[in-house]
């Protein structure tokens, strides 16, 4: 922790935090009342992810501990609250988190805890954090957002006496109930029990029609209102109506229609209609839902970029931009780059080459030449392979010790921001382990 609040320091750390903040209000550096110190903000947020705490247990292990109170610069002055701490968050963006890593690279070298004159780089899957995206759990999550904006509808709409009671009606029972028994009859094997389950699908998809009828009515009821509630229902409305229409969509597609339905096409959650259905071809997992996350690592445990991807890309387009990255951090090529045998191709392997790389470590996969063969044989190309597998342990640390498992933000701007604070986090861990570790060498 010494380590890391000396680290925390950096004045160019603190301004870029600060020009995120200072954006909530146009007069937010100028006028107002005191607010939160940056600094303070900036040492919560990197203490929730170094220890993967939620904002509550943050506040509460920091307002407990007179460390802490030190490490976020709080000292005994009172915590701001979790919704203090959230809004303050949120206001940090993405881009911002990126410059924030880049620093801390650059910072880096000048401690000399790196050269980076070796990258490796590899791809992994961060789950956003939905539950497994079956059809009528899908069309059941449709009919229970849509009930439950329908209440708060008849609150406002109240007053209107021509407006049926019906139309606000709860049909959320009604689906949960159905569902339950298409999950009861998901193994029945006999023509029977595939009639009954279709027959039940059909029956929980006319639910679903009928709350999102409901749903849209009260939507062009609510467009009259001059209530400031009625344009947060509305807004409300206007994100999950085409998203209930589209799983209401797909459902029919796929099980009445029997129809496979590409993946690009799928919405996986009412919620997080952001996320990506993710085929790797792995043994133990077969699809993953969430998003592709490409890192690059420097020698010293850095991870100096990394890419949020967008649905399913080959990992044979991230080479290039892997090596361009590098070279726009660091201002020159590394002398030895590897990656898995799923990047390789003659193109890759050529550009790497021609950029000024010594040491292009891209094993081929499937058929090999002997000349290629006994290429790969080679002392310094094995050497070089061995390296590129501490790649996997480092993915698997930023799993089980910082959060990357499964994001726990909302939208597509939070899983970002969530991915961004934990290589945050841990290259502030691994650089205070490396500093510690020259201070008793030396």
């Amino acid at each position: 922790m010494v380590e890391i609040d000396q680290i925390l320091d950096d004045e160019n750390l603190l301004e870029l935090v600060e020009a995120d903040l200072s954006k909530r209000s146009s007069h937010a550096t100028k006028t107002g009342r005191n607010s939160t110190p940056v600094e303070v903000i900036l040492r919560m947020i990197v203490l929730k992810h170094l220890r993967c705490l939620s904002y509550e247990k943050t506040i509460k292990n920091v307002s407990e501990s007179l460390v802490l109170r030190q490490f976020c610069r709080v000292y005994f002055q009172p915590l701001p609250n979790k919704s203090t701490l959230i809004r303050w968050s949120n206001q940090i963006s993405e881009t911002t988190l990126k410059k924030l890593n880049q620093r801390l690279t650059q910072m880096a070298i000048e401690l000399q805890l790196t050269k980076a004159q070796k990258m490796r780089t590899d791809g992994t899957v961060v789950a956003t954090n939905i539950h497994f995206p079956s059809d009528n759990s899908l069309l059941v999550d449709g009919v229970r957002v849509m009930s439950r904006l329908l209440y708060k509808a008849k609150e406002i709409l109240s007053s209107n006496s021509k407006i049926h009671p019906r139309l606000f009606q709860n049909r959320y029972r009604t689906a949960r109930k159905i569902s339950r028994n298409i999950d009861s009859l998901s193994q029945a094997r006999s023509q029977l029990g595939r009639q009954n389950r279709e027959q039940a699908y059909r029956r929980l998809l006319e639910v679903t029609q009928a709350s999102l009828k409901q749903a849209q009515k009260v939507q062009v009821l609510l467009k009259d209102s001059t209530d400031l509630k009625a344009a947060k229902v509305g807004r409300a409305l206007a994100i999950f109506i085409p998203r209930a229409t589209q799983v209401i969509a797909q459902s029919s597609r796929r099980v009445l229609r029997q129809e496979r339905v590409p993946a690009h096409e799928k919405l996986v959650s009412i919620f997080e209609a952001h996320t990506d259905i993710i085929c790797r071809g792995k043994p133990n997992l077969s699809t993953e839902f969430g998003h592709k996350v490409w890192l690059d690592e420097v020698d010293g445990g850095l991870i100096s970029n990394y890419r949020v991807l967008k649905g399913n890309p080959h990992d044979t387009q991230q080479w290039v931009e892997s090596l361009d990255q590098h070279l726009q951090i660091f201002g020159r090529p590394p002398k030895q780059a590897s990656a898995d045998r799923g990047v390789y191709s003659h193109p890759n392997e050529n550009y790497a080459q021609k950029l000024g790389v010594k040491q292009v470590i891209l094993p081929k996969g499937g058929y090999k030449s002997k000349e290629r063969d006994n290429f790969e044989r080679k002392r310094n190309f094995q050497k070089g392979r061995r390296w590129h597998n501490g790649i996997e342990g480092r993915i698997s640390v930023l799993k089980r010790c910082f959060g990357l498992e499964r994001c726990l933000y909302k939208t597509s701007r939070g899983f970002e921001r969530w991915v961004g604070w934990a290589i945050i986090a841990h290259n502030l861990a691994s650089m205070s382990r490396n500093l510690s570790k020259t201070d008793k060498n030396a």
